[in-house]
C-alpha cells in the first residue's frame, strides 16, 4: 500500500505538518494499514513550483502522490481556504491525475467559522483531480491540538470503513 501525506504549509516543522503526519497514522492505526507514510512537505519544494519546468525532484513528488493508493492533503486555512502552495503543486497534476487515489483533506484553522473552507473548497479539488475522497473532510481547529491525539483518533474511528471500503475497490480496480 502506498501511503502519502502532502503538507500544503510554506513553513517547514509547521502545526499542518504535525497533524498532518498524526492524522496519518491514526488512519494507519484504524485501518490497519501496515505502512509509514511518504511525507511530501512543500514547503521544501516552494522554491522551483513556479519553474516553467518542474525539477525532478517535484516531478518525482508528483508521480509519488499519482500512484498512491491514500494520501493526506493538508493545509493551513489562509483566507478561508487551502494555500497558495498547494494550489500551486496540485495545478501541476493533469486532469485525472488522482484517478485511483483515496484521499482524506484536512485543514488546520484557528477559527470554527471556516469549518466548511475543507469540504467547499480543498474537497472539490480532489474530485477534480480525480480522487476518490470517501469522508468528509477533517475541519481541525487550532485550539484542539492540546488533545490532537484523541480528535484524530476520534476522527479516524468514524472514517475507517470507508476508507478501508474505497481503498479495497480503488485497489481492486
Amino acid at each position: 500500500m502506498s501511503f502519502v501525506v502532502i503538507v500544503g504549509n510554506p513553513r517547514p516543522g509547521s502545526r499542518t505538518h504535525s497533524a498532518a503526519v498524526s492524522a496519518a497514522r491514526a488512519v494507519a492505526g484504524a485501518a490497519g494499514i501496515d505502512a509509514e507514510p511518504v511525507v511530501i512537505d512543500l514547503s521544501a519544494l516552494a522554491p522551483g513550483l513556479l519553474l516553467t519546468e518542474p525539477s525532478a525532484v517535484i516531478a518525482d513528488a508528483l508521480a509519488v502522490v499519482a500512484s498512491a493508493d491514500l494520501v493526506v492533503v493538508a493545509s493551513p486555512t489562509y483566507k478561508a481556504t487551502y494555500t497558495g502552495l498547494l494550489k500551486v503543486f496540485l495545478d501541476r497534476l493533469p486532469s485525472g491525475a488522482l484517478e485511483g487515489v483515496v484521499a482524506l483533506p484536512l485543514l488546520v484553522m484557528g477559527a470554527p467559522q471556516h469549518a466548511l473552507a475543507v469540504e467547499v473548497h480543498l474537497r472539490p479539488l480532489l474530485v477534480e483531480l480525480g480522487a476518490t475522497v470517501p469522508t468528509p473532510g477533517l475541519a481541525l481547529l487550532e485550539s484542539q491540538f492540546d488533545q490532537l491525539d484523541s480528535v484524530l483518533a476520534e476522527w479516524a474511528n468514524k472514517i475507517v470503513s470507508a476508507v478501508r471500503g474505497a481503498v479495497t475497490a480503488e485497489v481492486a480496480r
